[in-house]
């Protein structure tokens, strides 16, 4: 992983047989990781979910993934 000028995290990853590269702030990524870790998943295979589905970059559709989980917890509670 490394840090780009702009503060964001670089990871390059293998998803769903390809290698891709994506940057996101670090704050993200330990969300990920988090959800990851919670669901018993490689972070690549919870990414390797989220691309699946998404319409737009990788890195917005990651964004949002974190911030929709994170609303419906806020909800939940």
């Amino acid at each position: 992983m490394s840090l780009t000028p702009s503060g964001l995290r670089r990871r390059t990853l293998t998803v769903s047989g390809h290698r891709t590269s994506v940057a996101l702030e670090p704050v993200y990524w330990e969300e990920l990781a988090a959800v990851a870790q919670s669901r018993g998943l490689s972070l690549a295979a919870l990414i390797g979910e989220i691309d699946a589905a998404r319409q737009g970059s990788l890195a917005s559709a990651l964004r949002v993934y974190v911030v929709e989980r994170l609303r419906a917890a806020a909800s939940a509670r």
